[in-house]
């Protein structure tokens, strides 16, 4: 990892930020901007700096880079807006007045689910990232371009390629390559709750580390190496996998492999990719929905809607407090929304269609990526027929202490079953370490595996 990094930006670079918001009603179309305005009237990640016109968002002002005063280390991440109550709600009585801003899926959820509902909280950019990774945005801008028919990024490294992005394809290599932190080690909670609300609890111990953050080429090497062990409950506990993401896809595939403790051997399992059914979600996501989007994108067309504004998660402080336990927080068909705050925040738009000639059990998917950082916030996704399916919800938070915004929690909402799966729950007996003993890539090996698992 690389140490002592800058928490805010230069005090130069964020003065001229600030002067080009008050030349920027927000207003501008995407391919109007060109690089100069990066770090003026567009952030280094190429998000609007101004808030928009009737200043129900905010200008983007550095966001949160000083943890809140009684915040330890691996400790539970304190509410920065704890005080604010919810502005509004929508339910399924009122949701025709706020349509324009309620994606299809939150739209279809409440129509289904009478007892779901949309708090809305006054909006917070609160995304921040150390300044070595603004910069490199900004030097991207300059330098990457597609290759392999989109399936590589060249003249990239370290974080987002495009903070211009001006088709489909360069907003998922965004998404892709964004920044998420150099290293980080957590144990947390996944439930599948039945339609009667019933569910088990699985702990995990996940080792995430992403090699690209630490000023990897996006030409060759690896994006990300990710190991978890499942702890409990005992019937699967001692079940391990490794996956390693490389930058380019398209000429290396992941690599992955498996330790079943009943069998006491690692074997390879190349099947933990695209729409292979995810082994801890009980069939309601696939492997490429974890992380709203993970993987190659080869099997898709992709089309850039734009930028538009939509209420989404955000700023989930109070999902993850320990103040709630899991059986507050998991209810039949969906999360107490109590517990959900929701923001209007500016998203980019995109839409992937199945190339013909491919298989998926999606055929079509639409991701709404924070206009900030990148990151998923909410997809949708059809199955065959046309029908909407599966309805996935961030819960993205701050990380203040590194700082880089991401999800804590994803929620992959099953229409057609009306169950869910929940993964990533820290609310209790869990920890989060960004700055541990540096991971290296030997930690990630099927013999790493396979000593992990004697053990």
């Amino acid at each position: 990892m690389t140490p002592h990094l800058p928490r805010s930006l230069p005090p130069m670079l964020l003065a001229a930020m600030l002067c080009g918001a008050a030349a920027d009603p927000g207003g501008a179309r995407a391919a109007d901007y060109t690089s100069a305005d990066l770090g003026h009237a567009l952030t280094p990640f190429g998000a609007i700096q101004a808030g928009n016109a009737d200043g129900t968002i905010p200008a983007w002002t550095g966001g949160i880079t000083t943890p809140p005063a009684g915040f330890s280390n691996g400790g539970p991440h304190i509410d920065p807006y704890a005080g604010e109550k919810p502005i509004f709600s929508i339910t399924a009585a009122n949701m025709s007045k706020y349509a324009d801003k309620l994606t299809a899926g939150v739209q279809a959820m409440l129509r289904q689910y009478p007892s779901f509902r949309v708090d809305v909280y006054p909006s917070h950019r609160s995304f921040a990232a150390p300044a070595e990774i603004l910069a490199a945005a900004v030097a991207n801008a300059g330098t990457a371009h597609l290759a392999a028919d989109g399936n590589q990024v060249l003249g990239a490294h370290t974080t987002i390629p495009f903070p211009l992005p001006k088709t489909g394809l360069e907003l998922v290599w965004d998404h892709l390559l964004r920044w998420r932190g150099y290293q980080v080690r957590f144990t947390a909670y996944a439930a599948n709750p039945l339609a009667s609300g019933d569910y088990t609890l699985l702990k995990n111990q996940t080792e995430l580390m992403i090699p690209y953050a630490r000023g990897g080429s996006s030409e060759s090497g690896v994006l990300t190496d990710y190991m978890i062990a499942t702890i409990s409950p005992p019937l699967y506990s001692g079940q391990l996998a490794v996956a390693i993401d490389h930058v380019d896809p398209g000429t290396h595939p992941r690599d992955s492999w498996i330790y079943n403790p009943g069998e006491q051997r690692v074997r390879r399992a190349p099947e933990v990719n695209f729409d292979t059914p995810n082994t801890q979600s009980d069939g309601l996501a696939t492997d490429d929905d974890l992380d709203l989007f993970n993987g190659s994108p080869e099997r898709f067309d992709w089309k850039l809607i734009g930028r538009q504004e939509f209420y989404v998660p955000y700023n989930d402080y109070d999902f993850g407090s320990p103040s709630h336990d899991y059986a507050e927080i998991l209810k039949p068909h969906h999360v107490n929304p109590d517990l959900m705050r929701w923001e209007l925040h500016r998203v980019w738009v995109l839409q992937a269609d199945l190339k013909p000639d491919q298989h998926h059990i999606y055929a079509k998917r639409v991701f709404y990526y924070d206009e900030d950082s990148y990151e998923g916030l909410l997809a949708d996704e059809y199955d065959h027929r046309g029908e909407l399916w599966r309805v996935i919800s961030g819960a993205p938070i701050c990380y203040y202490e590194l700082p880089v915004l991401t999800n804590s929690a994803n929620l992959f909402y099953d229409l057609q079953s009306g169950r869910y799966s929940a993964r990533g729950l820290r609310n209790h007996d869990t920890k989060l370490d960004f700055f541990g003993p540096v991971m290296q890539a030997s930690d990630f090996t099927p013999e790493a595996l396979r000593q992990a698992g004697v053990r």
